[in-house]
């Protein structure tokens, strides 16, 4: 299947080395049987684009979802492009940014035109360090379904064996309770404990009488549906959405793009 450029003239060269312009951005999903990932991933594509006019955004996927990225960056080479710029969605930097995106890179430039890839890092903390903007993006979903104050916070994550990545939304989660000034604990719809419902009885059990749970996925899905029931059924005041197109999270997105290599 043709990959579909969410900005006019997909084939036209625009990156350097074709007319001088910037390298085009390609956005890696992990994925999803589910259609509403996949039209959450275009909808993020269309912000980024609309943040930045001009820009060559492509959308792609690991799996369940075509174009991935090897076909991609292939048709960006094609097109004349000798320089592009992947931005993986991911929110760690588990087996997929390490193995699966540049496997698929090398997948792409081993043949062909000439194509040169700067990977960036994932959406989540870089360097130990939590972006500000993934902070504003996830206090703008909890501030749009939290009706009134909160006590104590649990930061709902798809869950990862990998203790590194474990870390990291731990990292998360001590940002946003400071950002709140309350308690915030992590859990993990799958591969890790605590549940989402565990964690929101724990805090309940602790003394909390208000407990909000931030969502932190990149699209809706069956993790989140997982998890926005067990936490309606231990008692949490509210549910956030997933960050989606929230135009925090399409700032980050430019911001990864434009750091240096």
């Amino acid at each position: 299947m043709r990959a579909a450029r969410l900005t006019s003239s997909s084939t036209t060269p625009t990156g350097p080395g074709a007319a001088g312009g910037a390298a085009p951005v390609v956005l890696v999903a992990h994925g999803s049987r589910d259609p509403r990932a996949a039209e959450a991933t275009r909808a993020l594509a269309r912000a980024v684009s609309a943040a930045r006019p001009g820009l060559s955004v492509w959308a792609s996927w690991l799996d369940h979802t075509e174009p991935g990225p090897t076909e991609v960056l292939r048709t960006l080479a094609q097109a004349g492009h000798r320089h592009a710029v992947v931005v993986p969605l991911l929110l760690t930097a588990a087996y997929h940014r390490r193995v699966d995106i540049p496997a698929a890179v090398t997948a792409a430039t081993t043949s062909g035109p000439a194509l040169t890839v700067r990977v960036t890092d994932v959406l989540g903390p870089a360097d130990g360090t939590v972006a500000p903007a993934l902070l504003a993006g996830l206090r703008r979903r909890l501030g749009e379904v939290v009706p009134g104050h909160f006590d104590a916070l649990v930061l709902a994550a798809a869950g990862t064996r990998d203790a590194r990545a474990r870390g990291s939304v731990g990292r998360v989660a001590d940002a946003l309770g400071v950002e709140f000034g309350v308690p915030c604990r992590v859990s993990y719809a799958s591969a890790a404990p605590p549940a989402t419902g565990v964690a929101v009885t724990r805090l309940r059990a602790a003394g909390a009488h208000r407990v909000a749970v931030s969502a932190y996925f990149l699209a809706p899905g069956l993790f989140h549906d997982a998890v926005a029931a067990s936490a309606r059924s231990a008692g949490a005041v509210a549910v956030a959405d997933p960050l989606t197109d929230a135009p925090e999270l399409a700032d980050l997105v430019l911001r990864r793009v434009d750091e240096p290599a």
